[in-house]
């Protein structure tokens, strides 16, 4: 697994994983995409939000389980196609591909909901389109939060619901659990540290990431990379391999050093999904997320 399809695969994450923020301006801006996101932009308007296209996977569900009669417009995904909640709407992207702003603006949406630093130049251009928008970004579990709130408020819903699936997510949580590594990647062997949704899953959890301190040059904010050496003297219990599609794990068998780890010789190895610990992806795919953490 190289660098250039570790940024193909998970930059939409890496980059622009959905977060709160709830900062309006009334004036459209462009973020630039390689800088720590910081700013969220949206067009103020006193008037009902009525339909919503939404560019990420999380936000489509959270918007959905809000109030399903306002989505009018979808990202392209294998989760939301999968979901016969989500059948029979437009989808207006899809990958890594620009968003198809004519069928966007066609939709004629009150707001469209995008990720922060990844479809920072589509929602600029629909701002000067007249379209409304809002640039999110989830790093952790107070975001999520915030997020909710914040959409629920715009459209007049009752987050309750939703944070009260949250607290059963995190009452999973147990008091200890082993230390472990995260590996998203093998050539480079990138980690995530606690500036990472995966990383503040991993502490939600009560999880010793042994790479939650660490710092260091990545493509990515919040991953960082690990050598051979630095997997060798931290010798986590647990490895936690994400599952991108690329049978990771059988690669990393293959490599000298895996037989030397504490981890594989106790047999304490366990594949995660990339959706949910990686990308937020959805409820569903948090939730599991949190069922597999509390079974380490």
């Amino acid at each position: 697994m190289t660098a250039r399809w570790l940024l193909s695969r998970i930059g939409i994450v890496l980059v622009g994983a959905i977060a709160a923020c709830s900062t309006v301006t009334p004036t459209p801006e462009t973020a630039n995409p390689e800088a720590t996101p910081t700013v969220t932009t949206a067009t103020e308007s006193t008037e009902s939000i009525e339909a919503i296209v939404t560019l990420t996977t999380l936000t489509s569900d959270l918007i959905h389980t809000l109030d399903s009669d306002v989505l009018v417009g979808i990202p392209g995904s294998p989760i939301l196609r999968e979901d016969d909640r989500f059948a029979g709407l437009p989808v207006v992207s899809e990958g890594r591909a620009e968003p198809d702003l004519e069928a966007i603006v066609a939709l004629e949406p009150d707001l469209v909901i995008g990720a922060e630093g990844f479809h920072d130049k589509s929602l600029a251009r629909l701002e000067q389109l007249g379209v409304a928008t809002l640039a999110v970004n989830v790093t952790d579990w107070a975001s999520l939060t915030t997020l909710t709130r914040d959409l629920a408020q715009q459209l007049g819903a009752d987050p309750q619901p939703l944070l009260n699936r949250y607290a059963a997510c995190l009452a999973q949580a147990p008091a200890t659990s082993p230390s472990a590594i995260v590996l998203v990647s093998r050539q480079p062997l990138l980690s995530p540290n606690k500036d990472s949704w995966a990383g503040d899953f991993l502490a939600q959890f009560n999880i010793q990431n042994l790479t939650a301190d660490l710092q260091g040059e990545s493509p990515f904010d919040g991953y960082v990379t690990v050598s051979e050496e630095k997997l060798l003297t931290t010798d986590p219990e647990v490895l936690l391999i994400v599952d991108t599609g690329e049978n990771l794990l059988a690669q990393l068998k293959g490599d000298p050093f895996w037989s030397q780890l504490q981890a594989t010789q106790t047999n304490a190895v366990v594949t995660l999904d990339y959706f949910g610990l990686v990308n937020p992806g959805s409820l569903a795919s948090i939730e599991a997320t949190c069922d597999r953490l509390s079974q380490l």
